[in-house]
């Protein structure tokens, strides 16, 4: 891979394929698409929310639940360091009570939980979905939600994480801008029919914290539940102008950051500056 440049980091949204329980094959796609990331030059990949269960497949969360150390997150930092490249784990299923190598939110119970490992395979970074979805959704009956905000450098940008619902919440993202993050990295299993949501949310992040948004859907059917991933990978740069996108199909977003763009923007448009609240 060809690293940072002072000026740019390039990076890479894997819009896997997410086949309903089918572990083995989804955490495959994911270490090819890894692969192919680090082929073209990216410093970090992301993938998508829940991507080696499959957000819809509610019925095996308690069973395919994993530690943070589990075999997932085990093969993927290992493919991190092996390629060096940064990966973010879009998110699994957390066993909190079998996970030790991190603080849990509780003592047992499940999490939705995306890893931040860099290009020598360490953990730098752990988000434990904040906003559990009830619409329609089992996960706010399941999971227990997460209260970690951090942020973690990646090649010389400050980088925070949320995760697919948490897109209707600016608050969350006002507290990772104050921790000073640049680039933030939204994994999600965003389903039809809400295709304007997902866009107009997403580009609104960006465009009121001048930041980068980077929102890594899946793409799949999920039929017990009647759902569809919408796909729509989509990096804003810190105008909330698009700078790469996908369809629905399962492909590899591929996007340059200008790593001087952010300051840029907030010193010609200070908006942040004028905050009251």
């Amino acid at each position: 891979m060809t690293g940072a440049t002072d000026e740019r980091l390039r990076l890479a949204l894997a819009q896997l394929e997410v086949e309903p329980t089918a572990v083995d094959a989804n955490v495959e796609r994911a270490l090819e698409a890894i692969s192919r990331a680090a082929e073209r030059g990216a410093d970090l990949v992301a993938l998508p929310e829940l991507f080696n269960v499959g957000y819809f497949a509610f019925d095996s969360y308690n069973r395919l639940a994993e530690p943070l150390e589990g075999e997932t997150l085990t093969r993927l930092r290992e493919a991190a360091a092996d390629h060096g490249i940064a990966v973010l784990a879009g998110s699994i299923v957390e066993d909190l009570s079998a996970t030790g190598i991190v603080d849990t939110p509780a003592e047992e119970g499940l999490a939705n939980t995306a890893a931040l490992f860099d290009a020598s395979g360490e953990l730098q970074l752990v988000y434990r979905k904040h906003h559990l979805f009830g619409y329609q959704s089992a996960e706010s009956e399941l999971l227990v939600p997460g209260e970690r905000i951090e942020t973690a450098t990646v090649a010389g940008v400050p980088v925070g994480a949320t995760t697919c619902y948490d897109l209707r919440f600016p608050e969350l993202y006002r507290r990772l801008i104050d921790a000073g993050a640049e680039l933030v990295l939204v994994p999600s299993a965003w389903p039809y029919p809400r295709i304007e949501h997902w866009e107009t949310l997403s580009r609104a992040r960006a465009i009121e914290n001048q930041a980068f948004v980077a929102a890594i859907n899946g793409s799949g059917r999920f039929p017990d539940e009647d759902a569809t991933l919408l796909g729509r990978s989509t990096v804003y740069d810190p105008w909330g102008t698009t700078l790469a996108s996908s369809g629905d199909d399962p492909t590899l977003v591929v996007a340059d950051l200008d790593l001087g763009a952010v300051d840029r923007v907030r010193e010609e448009f200070p908006a942040l500056r004028d905050r009251r609240l």
